[in-house]
């Protein structure tokens, strides 16, 4: 696991990322169920959690950049480079979230309005989850190439996602939407997430350059995704029986935790072809 911490900002910016707009998607199904203006409000004031987050998120990016000022390099080729078009994409999203955010917390937005707009933040955050997954479909990183990586980035914006978005606001006094599906959403989804990492295993196993073999990147791969999927298995237990704020945070902690997890595992499977490759 080792191998992978050396991406820290990338593992910081893509899970609190796909976090982020998956939580802005339940955040959105709350809005378009809530005709209260006191529970509209406590549903924008937790809002900030989520931007606080992605802006983390965003930081972190830019410190994988080496320096601030190249930042604004990486958008010289929008619509032709996949990292152009994934900054492109996430700035977007930041930005039409930040601004219904900000127009809704001065009470500047009409509700009809509003919602078209929470509609729009969101389709934008799909989009951004388009490019950053494809983004590492690189054909010369076999380990990476896979139909896996997009289905691990979108299974993190479930897990992530409902996570952060329940202990944000299940704890609403005067809410009118039901959440009571999430739990059951959240856990199909470490469902999936296990299915995905048995066959990710067994896909490593197979993959071998003229110079390494990809299984020798992260030896302890089935100690960490076993410690993974029980750290999931805890938290999936609490979005069923919590109800307290603290208990609900903790679920979304132990989720970040594992997916954190995940994604260092798969930063430290970056393998190029050599001259030679099977697999």
């Amino acid at each position: 696991m080792n191998a992978g911490l050396h991406e820290l900002p990338l593992i910081l910016f893509t899970v609190l990322a796909q976090s982020a707009v998956g939580s802005v998607l339940v955040f959105a199904f709350a809005l378009f169920n809530t005709q209260n203006t006191q529970s509209r409000n406590h549903i924008h004031k937790a809002m900030f959690v989520l931007l606080a987050l992605l802006g983390i998120g965003f930081l972190s990016s830019v410190m994988h950049l080496g320096s601030p000022l190249r930042a604004f390099n990486s958008l010289n080729r929008v619509g032709e480079s996949m990292l152009s078009n994934e900054i492109a994409s996430g700035s977007a999203f930041f930005a039409v979230a930040g601004l219904y955010w900000l127009c809704a917390i001065l009470n500047k937005l009409p509700t009809a309005l509003g919602k078209v707009w929470i509609a729009l933040a969101a389709i934008v955050g799909l989009v951004f989850m388009w490019m950053m997954a494809n983004l590492y479909r690189i054909p010369t990183v076999p380990t990476w190439d896979t139909v896996l990586t997009p289905i691990s980035f979108y299974l993190t914006l479930v897990a992530g996602g409902l996570s952060l978005a329940y202990a944000l606001l299940q704890p609403n006094r005067h809410k009118e939407y039901c959440l009571k599906w999430l739990p059951w959403a959240y856990l199909v989804g470490v469902l999936l997430i296990a299915i995905t990492a048995v066959y990710q295993g067994v896909h490593i196993g197979s993959i071998q350059s003229s110079a390494q073999q990809a299984a020798a990147l992260v030896p302890d791969f089935a100690q960490m995704t076993a410690l993974r999927l029980c750290l999931l298995g805890v938290a999936a237990t609490i979005l069923f029986k919590g109800k307290s704020l603290p208990l609900l945070t903790l679920a979304f902690l132990l989720t970040f935790v594992a997916e954190f997890i995940g994604r260092t595992l798969f930063y430290g499977l970056h393998m190029t072809v050599g001259t030679a490759f099977g697999g």
